[in-house]
């Protein structure tokens, strides 16, 4: 049995039942990425250790002055995930270790600027609603932003010490199909094309001087 078997409607199975509504004209099932529930943590964590890879310059001269380091991406990698739920409750507690890559930007002893790549990794322990079991399977999702703004070289890391600032956000997610009335489909506009009209003062000039031989029309004592 098709979707379109659950329409009980004597008009086409796809369609609004009688007259649209507000300019809704179908029904139609979309696929999407429904997210249960999400919550945000904000945490600082000072005398964090980064381990520096993919060095550029590769051969820098120690010691390093620390200059930043900031997240490249704001998909993080979610692992060593614990989904524990609560008895009688919709809730669950959810550990994990949620890890994403920094780049670093430095000085070395000859004053020449570099960037390297580290990894923070975050320890989450929270609540949030997971959905009843299913077939289908939800995910746990992770979306970090993570700034260093100080942080000190390490001689026997060949690395920093540093205190990082970091905005995680959590997220029950499944993709699913659901139907929704819509209002068909949209109508794209033609694109203007840009340009900076460099021409525009010269083009508004007239084609040829005003009046005769420079003087108004009529003679240049008129």
């Amino acid at each position: 049995m098709s979707f379109y078997s659950n329409f009980q409607s004597d008009k086409c199975p796809g369609s609004i039942t009688g007259n649209p509504i507000n300019g809704l004209t179908e029904k139609v099932c979309i696929q999407a990425e429904k997210i249960f529930d999400a919550a945000i943590k904000q945490t600082q964590i000072d005398n964090y250790s980064l381990v520096l890879t993919d060095l550029s310059p590769e051969t820098p001269t120690y010691p390093l002055t620390f200059i930043s380091a900031r997240s490249t991406t704001a998909e993080a990698t979610v692992t060593n995930l614990s989904v524990d739920r609560q008895v009688d409750k919709h809730c669950a507690r959810v550990q994990a270790t949620v890890s994403v890559p920094l780049e670093v930007l430095y000085t070395d002893a000859n004053g020449v600027e570099g960037s390297a790549t580290a990894i923070v990794s975050l320890n989450q322990d929270v609540l949030l609603y997971v959905p009843a079991p299913s077939i289908m399977p939800f995910t746990v999702q992770a979306v970090v932003s993570a700034v260093a703004p100080e942080g000190v070289f390490n001689p026997d890391t060949q690395g920093f010490t540093v205190s990082i600032c970091a905005t995680v956000i959590l997220k029950i997610a499944m993709a699913v199909e659901i139907l929704v009335p819509t209002y068909g489909y949209c109508a794209i506009p033609p694109a203007q094309e840009y340009s900076q009209e460099v021409c525009a003062g010269f083009f508004e000039l007239p084609l040829y001087p005003q009046g005769r031989n420079g003087c108004p029309t009529g003679g240049c004592n008129k």
